[in-house]
């Protein structure tokens, strides 16, 4: 079972939080600031602690056509045991949170406390990125993001209502991968010319081959269902040369899940990913063609390794005229993603205004043709 546990401050025993200037816990009632190795003693309990897993089948295990990786027996199952009820050991309030839920705060006290048994044993993450930008950098990029659309309503670029803000470490599943990669293509070059009566063309046909050897390193594969796998990708890159090694400190102040997309389970993407990735590379390096179309391609693994990480994301909900937009936001670097509303009238201003340059240009030569 999880095991639920807060992060304390040694000097006046307020809830300390995670601070992303200085990369430490500070407490926000004595400033005090604490190294995250001071509360090491939790993350020691982890790896012998015995993993909350839920009961169920286990998910189906990657198609026999599917790149196969070396892991370390990281899985769980899963089923719908529905929410779990938790004890605030600060004000006796009740916290709530599905099976998947690591880390969150009480909703009376808002003392932020991790759930041990979800990120213990086997569902103990490698790696962690912690957060660099905080909640004030996130309403500030997502102002300056809304300003920049010019089709958007000017209402909701000035009085969209920010409904909910959270800072969260998503469950990636991260795969490293030496392949050999062929692709064959048939490629054409055109030449033209001409004399007194005609215009020639004459366009030349090869087949155009490619192979190679290469390594892909942390490809990244959202491990969360509640995370739509595009907005995921739209807000990478992440740097992982900054990643750490996992320690639940980092997660005071923000919500956490852990992953119930299982490493079998994200093969398929990561094959995804990586074929196409590979084949960008070799369609590169086939210059001087005037098109390229692929004949085969093959993507052979030849090892292949996974690891488990936490990334940081930030996520806001605005409304609308009674609809909500989402935002996302890497926690890390800032990029920023979301769909905003279109003033219709502001998009056909534009092509009005277009219409009206194309009517000008056809007058100003209709009159140098004489026929105006």
């Amino acid at each position: 079972m999880a095991d639920l546990f807060q992060y304390k401050c040694k000097n006046c025993g307020g809830a300390l939080e995670f601070n992303t200037a200085e990369q430490k816990l500070k407490c926000p009632f004595c400033d005090s600031v604490f190294n995250i190795s001071d509360y090491a003693t939790e993350d020691a309990k982890l790896d012998t602690q015995q993993a909350d897993i839920p009961e169920g089948n286990a998910q189906d295990a990657a198609a026999p056509d599917e790149f196969s990786w070396d892991t370390n027996s990281q899985e769980w199952t899963e089923n719908e045991n529905g929410m779990s009820v938790f004890v605030c050991k600060s004000c006796g309030g009740e916290i709530v949170g599905d099976e998947n839920t690591a880390a969150t705060s009480c909703p009376y006290c808002g003392n932020p406390v991790v759930m041990s048994g979800r990120l213990s044993g086997v569902l103990k993450p490698d790696f962690i990125i912690p957060f660099k930008l905080d909640k004030n950098a996130a309403k500030a990029k997502l102002k300056e993001y809304t300003n920049s659309k010019k089709f958007a309503p000017n209402a909701f670029r000035s009085n969209n209502k920010l409904e909910e803000i959270k800072g969260i470490y998503v469950p990636f599943w991260l795969f490293d991968s030496d392949i050999n990669a062929a692709v064959q293509y048939q490629g054409t070059r055109v030449r033209t010319w001409s004399d007194k009566k005609y215009d020639y063309t004459e366009t030349s046909y090869f087949d155009v081959y490619r192979s190679g050897n290469m390594s892909f390193l942390n490809v990244p594969v959202d491990g969360s269902t509640k995370m739509p796998d595009d907005l995921m990708e739209s807000i990478e890159p992440f740097n992982f040369n900054e990643a750490v090694d996992f320690q639940t400190a980092y997660f005071a102040g923000y919500l956490a899940d852990k992953y119930d997309v299982d490493m079998e389970a994200s093969i398929p993407r990561a094959n995804a990913r990586i074929k196409k990735s590979s084949e960008d590379v070799l369609r590169n390096t086939a210059q001087g063609y005037a098109t390229l179309t692929t004949q085969n391609s093959s993507v052979r693994v030849l090892s292949g390794r996974s690891k488990y990480a936490l990334y940081p994301v930030w996520l806001l909900n605005t409304k609308y005229n009674n609809e909500t937009y989402t935002f996302a936001m890497n926690g890390q670097t800032g990029k920023f993603v979301g769909n905003v509303p279109v003033d219709k009238g502001k998009l056909a201003g534009l092509f009005a205004g277009a219409s009206v340059g194309i009517t000008a240009v056809v007058y100003v030569v209709g009159k140098l043709l004489g026929l105006l």
